[in-house]
């Protein structure tokens, strides 16, 4: 079977897509210099140069302004295990893809004021915690449909809920990448105490 590119995207979507991050690189810049609570929709869509209706266009609401990527996000996890090359398991394929996204993100030196921002925040904490539930639902329906497990199989869901941790465990680690290779072997291999 022969694989073929997407074509790449058009000029409309080029241009859509960079408003978009226009828009999401103003918010964060804001946030970050004045803090959540006190920037204005008006004002995110005025350091961008468009509309408030633009904005909307692109993000569903404020706190979708700090987590623009999520949706992408949640759909390269289930690609990850649907997309997986044949004989490549889930597992495996799981740990190469936070190995290939999480490792840059944890040292982009900017991340760090994204937390702060995050944990001090109330609106985007709690978004925070209900998109990661989200994820966590949709990576588990994708486990559970490659495995052939039911929809609401605890062990998917319990796996799905670890593989997302992963970073949060991982965080604070001299060897980030390490420690990571390390949980995935847990799973894999199962606890040897």
């Amino acid at each position: 079977m022969v694989m073929s590119t997407p074509p790449a995207p058009g000029r409309r979507e080029r241009k859509r897509a960079a408003t978009r991050q226009a828009i999401a690189d103003a918010a964060l810049r804001l946030f970050l210099d004045r803090g959540y609570d006190k920037v204005s929709v008006r004002d995110v869509a005025d350091a961008a140069d468009v509309s408030t209706s633009t904005l909307f266009m692109h993000f569903p609401g404020k706190e979708a302004l700090v987590f623009d990527q999520e949706a992408d996000k949640e759909a390269r996890l289930v690609a990850v295990v649907r997309e997986r090359p044949p004989g490549r398991g889930v597992i495996a394929a799981l740990r190469d893809h936070v190995l290939a996204s999480w490792l840059p993100i944890a040292t982009d030196p900017r991340l760090s004021e994204f937390t702060d921002l995050v944990n001090s925040t109330p609106a985007l904490r709690q978004y925070s915690e209900r998109m990661w539930a989200r994820h966590t639902d949709a990576l588990a329906a994708a486990i559970a449909a490659e495995t052939g497990a039911e929809p609401d199989d605890l062990a998917c869901v319990s796996l799905a809920r670890f593989v997302l941790e992963i970073p949060a465990l991982a965080a604070g680690r001299p060897d980030r990448r390490a420690a990571v290779d390390r949980l995935f072997d847990l799973l894999e291999q199962g606890w040897q105490l």
